[in-house]
């Protein structure tokens, strides 16, 4: 009874997709479906080091506990995104189509499994899905990836509308071409720079610009719950003030707060200039008509073959008439000994790691500003096409 039940089911199904409305409907999803894969897929392409650092954060000890794979996180990168972009093309092409929809399944799964773990214990709060192109919140992205499985599930039933338009040889080849086409632009974006810029520290970027708060701009509005000790037994006050509240015969424990309402956050809200002796100097090195700025985030990360580089720059730019500094998360003793061995001409000073992980994806790397705004960045390969 059971299998004659499933077959009535399946031959149900089978009749509202052998429609013109489920035909058409299954063309739709497979158009959404690929078209999204190769979107998402290039976007990550065009930066996987700005991925890699992402796969970092979830696989921190306090989000997956998976540190043994850090080290691989850039090759990890890598492959997903390619993958990602070749399952979208080949899903188009409607070539090898039940083995490609498996695995499409499959990504689609652990991608819904990681956004709803990051939204559901607010564990890394953007997915990274889109790269900089368009953040979102992570359960926007839990929705987009159920979504996705959704359309997924329905390219399975519709299996037999999925119709190839060109030969299989044909096919094969654009197939071909699209993984050599992915493998030469991730190798250019890596010992280069990402080829489009959507961090707010791209080139004609202001700094200080991109750090202000507008007048009008939305406030954080925060709940406070005052807890206090009455005869033995606790009682809670809730409250919008910060006042401290009258509770008669009550003796206070403690003090939470939540966020009710998410106020304006400024693109750049991370970025400082701190020196060990002279504090915060980020609006007067801001001001600077001709700064050169090195950004070497960890000192343990950088690329030896890049510091002869900063070097050779560094002196042109000196002479040039530019004031040069360095900024980095490291350790200052550190930094004063790699200064000291390779004859730098530059102080270093501290800045938050993430913020200059996000300034640029070279480790060094160089920024040419005037007066806070950003007139070109480098790769360390790419020092002499800045020019002085």
């Amino acid at each position: 009874m059971e299998s004659q039940a499933t077959a009535k089911n399946k031959n149900i199904i089978q009749k509202i997709f052998d429609t013109t409305a489920g035909k058409i409907f299954t063309i739709l999803s497979q158009l959404f479906v690929g078209g999204l894969f190769i979107f998402s897929g290039f976007i990550k392409l065009n930066d996987p080091v700005g991925f890699s650092f992402k796969l970092t954060d979830y696989f921190a000890e306090d989000v997956l506990n998976l540190e043994f794979l850090s080290p691989y996180a850039l090759w990890i990168a890598l492959f997903v995104v390619i993958l990602e972009v070749i399952l979208g093309v080949m899903i188009l092409l409607s070539l090898y189509k039940k083995p490609v929809l498996w695995c499409l399944l499959g990504l689609i799964i652990f991608f819904t499994f990681l956004t709803f773990y990051s939204a559901y214990f607010n564990k890394v709060t953007d997915c990274g899905c889109f790269g900089d192109f368009w953040k979102l919140t992570p359960w926007e992205s839990f929705t987009k990836d159920i979504i996705l499985l959704f359309f997924i599930i329905i390219l399975f039933l519709g299996i037999n509308n999925i119709k190839s338009i060109f030969p299989k040889k044909i096919n094969i080849g654009i197939t071909v071409l699209s993984l050599l086409a992915c493998i030469l632009f991730g190798r250019h974006v890596l010992n280069h720079l990402p080829t489009f810029d959507f961090r707010p520290y791209k080139i004609s970027a202001n700094i200080t610009e991109g750090m202000s708060v507008p007048p009008d701009a939305p406030r954080p509005v925060f709940e406070y719950i005052w807890t206090f000790d009455v005869n033995g037994e606790m009682k809670e006050i809730v409250t919008q003030s910060t006042e401290y509240p009258v509770v008669e015969g009550g003796t206070y424990v403690k003090v939470d707060s939540r966020v009710l309402r998410e106020g304006y956050e400024p693109p750049i809200h991370d970025f400082s200039i701190e020196s060990m002796e002279d504090g915060d100097l980020t609006e007067m090195m801001l001001q600077e008509e001709k700064l050169i700025m090195v950004v070497m985030y960890n000192l343990d990360k950088a690329k030896e073959a890049g510091f002869s580089k900063v070097k050779s720059f560094t002196d042109k730019a000196i002479n040039a008439g530019y004031k040069v500094i360095g900024v980095s998360s490291s350790d200052p003793q550190n930094l004063k000994d790699l200064a000291d061995l390779m004859q730098f001409n530059f102080d270093f000073y501290l800045s938050d790691e993430t913020a200059l992980k996000t300034i640029i994806r070279s480790n060094p790397g160089i920024l040419k500003l005037e007066k806070g705004t950003i007139i070109d960045k480098a790769h360390y390969n790419d020092f002499d096409n800045i020019k002085l």
